[in-house]
């Protein structure tokens, strides 16, 4: 809409005037300003609107038809200012002549200028206090603003052991990825939000604290390049608001290495695993937290049919590591001392998997096959007899996978190809499928996991309480993505995906 303004002079008519030095006080002369106030916008008349001038003279309010007058105006030129809320003040220029009347127009335009400030950011998620946060957070806020002004935040980060401060810049959304925090760290943090047209609003400050590595049960290994990698990581049924899979997963040897198969112990704190250099496999040990590494093995390596399928087991006391070389078994102590040769198999089969029970420390699960990976025995061998004391699998073709014994020795652990499958130029499983002997009874009894035709149940062992197992499961093709699975033993209903791309679990 064009901004016409009328400027209209109206001549006082009478038949009568008088001389100004007869009615003027002190040589003053006065005159009458008035006009109508209407909105740019809808052209309907504006009702108490503050009229003023300046300079300063009389001040009055505009009627319910947008008009208003100013009576006894000294004659002189003014600005005459309109002030209503919500709307842009308005001036217009009028010159007042003694005893005439000066007409002024308003068109007044809404302004842009009224904006409120956005809503006091709320922080959401992590909620404040909350512990065992992963060390890879999404920090969740809300703030609204009344006009849908975009909000720009700013979302400052502190770490509670060191000070040192981050600030991350977000524009419009309300979530923000953080990682590589410290572990068992306190954090702060305050989410500031601007909408450009206001001063800034804070949030009341947050804190959370992260996991510490102590709290993680489980160990696994991801392959990332051409390494493997160990990692560690919980379940959700362990951390509150978290994933359900891949939970707190923390990366414990680098990628440069290829290291495998950690076992931890408790007794001692440390994780033993496998790691290859200068062409051999050696076992090494670190803490919980994948520091203070150091190796074991140097002049007897870890050795058997196909490095990554070869396992270890601590002593019962955590002071010792039994290990198979080829045909051989060996003990060695936790700091590299003592290398000693426990047991030759008779017939030169190759160890390649190993259990320790906590009942009897003088008996070992042993799993020998041949240089294929295939005429697989699974047998109990008495250490001070050198003799085997009881078959547990035999003379069945295809090949093995996973060993694993309960605490009071009673029951063992293993997978098996059903499909007796054995191909002489590449070592494959078809239908790897969960099986638990009896000692007392025995008797070998298939433990239904729910695996779908097509896939490998490999590498099972029991859990702590020994309800459930934890196993790999993927796909029998060659290079397939596998995924760790818990296994009830009672029933199916509770299988648990707990992590992705991952294998050679360990959960003590």
């Amino acid at each position: 809409m064009n901004y016409l303004k009328s400027f209209v002079t109206a001549i006082l008519i009478g038949s009568l005037f008088f001389s100004c030095s007869e009615d003027s006080i002190e040589g003053e002369t006065f005159g009458t300003i008035t006009g109508t106030v209407i909105s740019d916008e809808s052209g309907e008349p504006l009702q108490d609107v503050k009229i003023t001038t300046n300079p300063a003279s009389t001040t009055t309010f505009s009627d319910n038809d947008g008009f208003f007058t100013l009576d006894n105006v000294l004659v002189r030129n003014y600005s005459v200012q309109a002030e209503l809320d919500d709307f842009l003040t308005d001036f217009e220029a009028v010159e007042v002549n003694e005893g005439q009347v000066s007409v002024v127009a308003f068109e007044m335009k809404v302004s842009n200028n009224i904006n409120n400030s956005p809503s006091i950011p709320d922080l959401i998620f992590p909620e404040d206090g909350a512990q065992d946060i992963p060390l890879e957070v999404t920090l969740a806020w809300n703030s609204v603003d009344p006009e849908d002004d975009a909000i720009e935040y700013l979302i400052e980060l502190r770490n509670g052991s060191t000070n040192e401060i981050e600030s991350f810049e977000v524009s419009q959304d309300t979530t923000l990825v953080v990682d590589n925090l410290s572990l068992s760290t306190n954090y702060f943090w305050q989410v500031i939000a601007n909408d450009q047209n206001n001063p800034d609003v804070l949030s009341e400050i947050g804190s959370f604290k992260t996991f510490s590595a102590l709290n993680n049960p489980f160990l696994f290994v991801k392959r990332v390049g051409t390494n493997n990698v160990i990692f560690s990581g919980d379940s959700s049924e362990n951390v509150e608001d978290s994933e359900d899979i891949d939970v707190n997963v923390l990366q414990l040897t680098d990628e440069e290495t290829n290291s495998f198969r950690p076992k931890r112990n408790l007794e001692t704190q440390a994780i033993a695993f496998l790691r290859n250099i200068g062409g051999e496999t050696h076992l090494f040990k670190m803490d919980f937290s994948g520091e203070n590494i150091t190796q074991v093995t140097s002049a007897v390596p870890v050795a058997g049919f196909r490095q990554e399928e070869v396992q270890f087991s601590w002593s019962q006391n955590g002071q010792s590591l039994l290990y198979p070389n080829f045909d051989k078994l060996y003990r060695i102590n936790a700091d590299g001392s003592g290398n000693t040769l426990l047991y030759s198999t008779p017939d030169g089969a190759l160890i390649n998997e190993i259990a320790v029970s906590n009942a009897n420390s003088n008996e070992i699960v042993i799993k020998t096959n041949n240089t294929r990976g295939y005429g697989c025995r699974i047998v109990v061998v008495s250490l001070s007899s050198q003799q085997e004391v009881q078959v547990v699998s035999e003379g069945l073709g295809g090949g093995y996978s996973g060993l694993d014994i309960s605490a009071n020795g009673s029951d063992i652990i293993y997978a098996r190809d059903v499909n007796e499958f054995e191909d002489p130029q590449v070592y494959r499983l078809f239908k790897s499928r969960v099986f638990v002997f009896n000692r007392g009874t025995s008797t070998t009894t298939s433990i239904n996991t729910d695996v779908a035709l097509g896939q490998n149940d490999l590498n099972p062992s029991f859990s702590p309480d020994e309800g459930r197992l934890i196993l790999t499961r993927k796909l029998n093709n060659q290079n397939a993505t596998p995924e760790i699975l818990i296994v009830s033993l009672e029933t199916t209903d509770n299988n648990q995906e707990l992590f992705s791309n991952a294998s050679m679990a360990n959960w003590d």
